[in-house]
């Protein structure tokens, strides 16, 4: 018999002998994690922990969670504790897909939101890690907390719900974190085979480890036991009686605030009443001749030479206008002056549009879906994550861009660049990449076997010309070391 089929076994008899040994006293109530549950549903709560998707799911937790896990403690750190939380949500909604078998049927929004906020509340503690001052594993923290968004597959509960189908939306959200795990693995491909392992690890945790099981037991979404208890969101942590905090929104990192249009409309019809009868203005001062600018002796017109010297040391400032993400007449997609963000998603889109990236510093623009073409204009420090271009990828006048392309490009111009970083995917190893005035350009293509690791390729920036045979000869300048 196979092996990892006994250990199924032996768990599930052992959940079993501890159900009958807590809730064998006849009128004693067992508690789980998921809520309070009474001797006669203990039946319910062995059934539903021994289901083959259950089982099936903790194979996919000791197995693949537990390769990140290992690899993770060889590096310690904010790495170890960032994988710890990934493998704190991984056992959150194991219990939830528990609580889904013992659970009648699906709730409304609001209860949906409780029902999903403790593993809301895991992926938020890895969020606030990515938070603050940058630390030197932050592509760790990065692709680990950006991967917690395909776990929202749970919430999906049909075709209008906003959501794409669950298979589809854990590949899609694994494209965002793959940006940054891309770069751990770039950064220590020759420095450390740890940082590799753990990188390649989060990947096969998701794809294909959470893609196929959720192919395989929830292509479309998670069923509700229609002879189970009534849906109910977790107990809340806190003194017995207290009330019930209100359901926190699903996978939202923002609170939600009460309106107060009353209030104010009873605010500015008082303020409305003062100034008509005239008592607004009974606390003021009169200001006396000797406290008039024209008559202070401290505020004269003559500039000193101390004052002069202080404003022409200021630097000038060139001002940038307002951010903006927009889709302008239906054609065009303006993404300008955006500062730090690095949440940028245009997935609302067709073949017919273009999109034009200008002034951005510091942020990452994710491109779901096949558009026209892509245009980066004097940006510095942007990436940018895109699918399929029908005509061509422009970058000009650009500094340190990162750009990854997942589906196909036909042409890549780059134009009065300083560091361009290209990755290529395997779909796309036919693009044509033309170059003019533009130095440190690297593209990193897959290796040769799946599991292989990027290879990076330095387009060259030095030529020589030779005058042969009535015509110019130009071929790249190489280097070779002693």
């Amino acid at each position: 018999m196979d092996e990892s089929l006994i250990k199924r076994l032996e768990a599930a008899v052992t959940r079993l002998e501890g159900i009958s040994s807590t809730g064998g006293g006849g009128g004693v109530t067992t508690l789980s994690r998921g809520g309070d549950f009474s001797a006669a549903g203990a039946g319910t709560d062995a059934a539903a922990s021994s289901d083959p998707s259950i089982l099936a799911y903790e194979d996919l937790i000791s197995q693949c969670v537990g390769r990140a896990l290992s690899a993770a403690e060889k590096i310690g750190g904010p790495v170890l504790d960032v994988t710890k939380i990934v493998a704190e949500a991984f056992a959150t909604q194991k219990d939830l897909l528990v609580r889904i078998k013992q659970t009648q049927q699906k709730p409304d929004m609001a209860g949906l939101a409780g029902f999903l906020k403790p593993l809301n509340d895991v992926t938020m503690k890895a969020d606030a890690m990515t938070q603050g001052r940058r630390s030197d594993f932050f592509n760790h923290l990065k692709a680990a907390s950006d991967s917690l968004s395909a776990l929202a597959w749970i919430a999906f509960t049909g075709k209008d719900c906003g959501m794409s189908m669950p298979i589809a939306h854990v590949e899609e959200s694994w494209q965002m974190a793959e940006f940054y795990n891309n770069k751990v693995l770039v950064e220590y491909r020759n420095k450390d085979a740890n940082h590799v392992e753990w990188a390649k690890a989060l990947k096969e945790l998701y794809l294909p480890g959470l893609r196929d099981y959720v192919k395989s037991h929830y292509a479309l979404g998670p069923v509700w036991n229609a002879s189970g208890k009534p849906a109910s969101a977790p107990p809340a942590k806190g003194p017995p009686g207290a009330p019930a905090p209100p359901p926190a929104p699903v996978f939202s990192s923002e609170s939600s605030k009460p309106s107060s249009s009353s209030n104010q409309k009873q605010g500015m019809s008082a303020v409305f009443q003062q100034l008509s009868s005239g008592a607004v203005t009974s606390g003021l001062r009169k200001v006396t001749d000797d406290m008039k600018t024209k008559n202070r002796a401290d505020r004269s017109g003559a500039v000193s030479s101390i004052e002069k010297e202080t404003r022409a040391t200021k630097p000038a400032f060139s001002k940038t206008g307002p951010p903006k993400l927009e889709l302008q007449m239906g054609r065009k997609w303006a993404v300008e002056n955006q500062i730090g963000k690095k949440d940028l998603v245009i997935s609302d889109c067709d073949a017919r549009q273009s999109v034009y990236v200008f002034g951005c510093k510091d942020s990452v623009l994710q491109i779901q879906g096949k558009v026209n073409n892509i245009t980066i204009d004097k940006c510095t420090k942007m990436g940018v994550v895109f699918t399929d271009v029908v005509a061509a990828f422009e970058i000009v006048n650009c500094t340190n861009v990162e750009v990854q392309c997942q589906g196909s490009a036909p042409t890549v111009s780059v134009d009065n660049t300083t560091g361009c970083q290209l990755y290529l995917n395997k779909d796309s190893l036919e693009t044509a990449i033309t170059t003019a005035k533009s130095s440190e350009i690297n593209v990193m293509v897959p290796g040769t076997s799946p599991d292989g690791d990027w290879v990076e390729h330095a387009l060259p920036q030095q030529y020589n010309h030779v005058f042969t045979e009535g015509k110019f000869e130009t071929t790249p300048v190489s280097h070779s070391g002693a």
